[in-house]
């Protein structure tokens, strides 16, 4: 295992609210999202994967996270 991830993480609460649209994750199958920034601890949940979609574009979280592709080429 990389030194730079814990061997133990925690799960969410059942009664936690999705990060994004606020509805409870224990009524969803909900995504948990783990940051390398803060260390891969608590993840941030989301109740779907629309859910986990929307906040991705809203942030703009994937600007620059992949490789290169023209179509054109």
């Amino acid at each position: 295992m990389p030194p730079d991830v814990p061997a133990t993480v925690s799960t969410a609460d059942a009664d936690e609210t999705c990060a994004y649209c606020g509805s409870r994750i224990s009524d969803h199958d909900p995504i948990p999202v783990r940051g390398r920034d803060d260390g891969c601890g608590s993840p941030t949940c989301f109740c779907n994967y629309a859910c986990l979609s929307a906040h991705a574009d809203e942030q703009d979280l994937s600007a620059g996270n992949a490789c290169e592709w023209s179509p054109g080429e």
